[in-house]
């Protein structure tokens, strides 16, 4: 395989193939929606703030919120005080988590106003938050940074180097800086430059969409691991491609019967965990899924006009019909049969990247 095994200390990632933490996006039912398709070997929590779950914040505490299903699970934190960082970092570790991670990646202002990718410009407030959050926890430590603040700042290789000497133990790079935001290409001539100046693993992140980019990204920089972000809410079933891809040099792709199974499943896992702001997603989440689907824009345009989760169902049902047997029977990138329901029955805000 391009990316088979990666280990981080005792933690085994299988295939090599990494989740990005999202926010608005990767919460515990996408985790779980996404390891029932198949291929990801890791996936991690939306990054949650340090001083929030300090403060045992709401909203916090249900982003730390998983299952044992999603082993092995990674929680991402951010901030910019590294005695806060260590303390969430130990929370970490007691709530049971398999790997703490720092953020050093998120380009939003109000991230980068207290941590993200903030602390790139920091190098000895960075070195002082590695060593406090290494001393705090004894499970596996990670960082995800972007490679510098802007095209005059690139500091990835300091910052691998530094974190590697404070006990960090795996790094991922996306290749972009924090002025570019997720315009422009990613980098990975600075990916292989992390990979060639450090001995811990490096994580490979941007503009991998196909199975062919990840095996380009492999072959450009060496990087021990792939992650996958924004084409994950469109195409989940990339981390089953990209395997497919490794056995047989080609890959399935998914037709409107497989989009409809995803749609309707995503749906009946988010009302059966009661999650809050469940219409939005839904209405979020449709219009990804329904890329590539025929005539898909008017299935979301129906969907966004919808006031109820049961409309919204409604309406989903309708546009694709009732599954004939042979679609029921065929569809080539389905979830797994041990995880599907038995029945459907439904009764019934933006997302912002972390990456």
């Amino acid at each position: 395989m391009i990316f088979e095994e990666l280990r981080i200390r005792n933690v085994r990632i299988r295939p090599a193939q990494i989740l990005a933490p999202m926010a608005g996006i990767t919460d515990t039912v996408f985790r779980r929606f996404i390891r029932r398709l198949g291929g990801c070997g890791l996936i991690m929590t939306e990054f949650v703030s340090s001083e929030g779950m300090l403060r045992q914040n709401l909203k916090s505490q249900r982003f730390l919120y998983y299952t044992e299903e999603e082993r092995p699970i990674t929680a991402q934190i951010f901030g910019a005080e590294p005695d806060r960082l260590a303390e969430a970092a130990s929370v970490i570790e007691d709530l049971g988590f398999d790997i703490v991670d720092l953020n050093l990646g998120c380009p939003a202002k109000k991230v980068v106003k207290c941590g993200g990718s903030g602390l790139l410009r920091d190098l000895p407030l960075l070195e002082t938050i590695f060593r406090k959050i290494r001393s705090a926890v004894s499970i596996p430590f990670t960082c995800k940074i972007r490679i510098g603040w802007s095209d005059e700042e690139i500091v990835a290789v300091p910052v691998a180097r530094i974190a590697e000497q404070c006990g960090v133990e795996a790094i991922a790079i996306h290749g972009r800086t924090r002025l570019q935001g997720y315009s422009g290409r990613a980098r990975w001539d600075v990916i292989a430059q992390v990979k060639d100046a450090v001995r811990i693993p490096v994580i490979g992140n941007g503009d991998v969409f196909t199975p062919e980019a990840a095996k380009a990204l492999r072959e450009q920089t060496g990087c021990d691991a792939v992650m996958i972000g924004r084409a994950a809410p469109t195409n989940p079933w990339i981390f089953r491609q990209m395997e497919e891809f490794d056995r047989t040099g080609t890959y399935s792709h998914p037709g409107d019967a497989d989009r409809y199974e995803l749609i309707r499943t995503y749906y009946e896992m988010l009302v059966r965990e009661e999650i809050p702001g469940s219409l939005g997603k839904m209405k979020q989440f449709a219009s990804w899924f329904t890329h590539g689907v025929r005539n898909g824009s008017e299935l979301r345009r129906q969907v966004q006009s919808a006031a109820t989760p049961h409309q919204v169902i409604e309406r989903v049902n309708g546009f694709f019909a009732v599954p004939t047997p042979e679609q029921e029977a065929s569809p080539n990138l389905q979830l797994h049969s041990e995880h599907k329901q038995d029945e459907f029955a439904i009764v019934a805000d933006s997302c912002e990247s972390s990456l």
